[in-house]
């Protein structure tokens, strides 16, 4: 009787002791579930990175930092007024160039390649490609401003100096040089930043939830940094909605550029000698920023609707001419080097270093 009942007892201690270890797991799995969620909402464990909206933050932080780190030393060396117009854009420059490739590589494990920027041989050839298109472009709508009669040359090798990007008492070859590294530097930091980077982080992450395709992922994200890029200069002086309309335009002209090769060479070429040309060679406001030198001075007196007035030729609607050439001519390159005019998926893959 009484084994009987010892063994009651004991069946029922192990029974009570067993439910309070399952028990303790269960908590202990919720527990471990719960942070798990919330580190997932940072940390993809797979990739072993932080997810893109958080990538994003820190390379966007790092720059901004930087370009405080750089103001601040510009400001001791050369005084307040170095910062202001062309010096805070040059400042912006150097600090995307330098600090965004250090965090997407470190952060975001990728490859510099990886943001368009493998620079093999096709690269330049694309480079190339863009730099003869950007100068084409604002030559077509010079031509059809001269035969309209609504732009007029006044001079020749001409210099200002009340201009945005003014160049003091430096001689017209000196000056012209400048405008091409300036323009340089804003070519390569603003696609690297809004194509290389966003574009490519974006179209990722989209390719990430289960029913969106590859294409369709690429598709978004290239019209959503083009919305960005003409919403970056929507502040510009003498910006209309007209003018940010053509911008966002551009924008999805030079994604595409990106995305039917996956390099960011024909885009960086195009978007240089594009505002080179514009403003230092035709002397038109380039996205409303006037230039302090050019080879030919002009007058525009066409209605503002059509050639864009103050703003530039991207603030009319004339420059929609220059963008249906620019596509036609792109897509007839991409064909002719690549074999075909497709998105390349791979610009929605990750591609990660080890």
């Amino acid at each position: 009787m009484s084994d009987e009942h010892g063994g009651a007892d004991g069946g029922s201690e192990s029974d009570e002791v067993e439910a309070t270890g399952a028990r303790s797991e269960a908590g202990s799995a919720g527990s471990r579930g719960v942070a798990g969620l919330f580190v997932g909402l940072f940390w993809n464990r797979r990739e072993r990175r932080l997810r893109f909206p958080w990538r994003l933050a820190v390379a966007v932080g790092v720059v901004g930092l930087l370009v405080l780190a750089l103001g601040s030393v510009a400001v001791i060396a050369l005084g307040d007024a170095w910062i202001d117009g062309a010096g805070g854009q040059l400042l912006s420059t150097v600090a995307v160039v330098v600090a965004l490739p250090a965090t997407s590589y470190i952060v975001g494990r990728r490859p510099i390649r990886a943001l368009g920027l493998d620079l093999d041989r096709q690269w330049w050839r694309d480079a190339g490609f863009g730099l003869a298109l950007g100068a084409l472009l604002p030559t077509l709508l010079f031509g059809v401003g001269v035969a309209a009669g609504w732009v007029t040359v006044t001079g020749t090798f001409v210099t200002t100096s009340d201009a945005y990007l003014a160049f003091g008492d430096a001689s017209v070859p000196v000056a012209l040089l400048s405008v091409l590294v300036f323009f340089l530097g804003v070519a390569v930091s603003e696609e690297l930043f809004v194509r290389g980077y966003l574009l490519t982080n974006l179209a990722e992450a989209l390719a990430g939830f289960e029913r969106v395709a590859g294409r369709h992922a690429i598709t978004v994200a290239t019209l959503a940094t083009a919305g960005l890029f003409g919403v970056l200069h929507a502040g510009n002086p003498n910006a209309t909605l007209l003018s940010i309309t053509n911008i966002t335009l551009f924008g999805v002209l030079l994604g595409f550029c990106y995305v039917w090769t996956s390099r960011l060479g024909i885009a960086v070429g195009v978007h240089l000698t594009w505002n080179a040309v514009v403003g230092a060679v035709y002397g038109f406001p380039v996205s409303g920023l006037t230039v302090g030198v050019t080879v030919l001075e002009t007058e525009t007196t066409g209605p503002p609707l059509l050639t864009g007035g103050a703003f530039g030729p991207e603030g009319g609607l004339l420059v929609l001419l220059a963008l249906v050439a620019g596509f036609g001519l792109t897509a007839w390159w991409v064909r002719r080097e690549y074999g075909d005019l497709a998105l390349r998926e791979s610009v929605a893959v990750a591609t990660l270093r080890e």
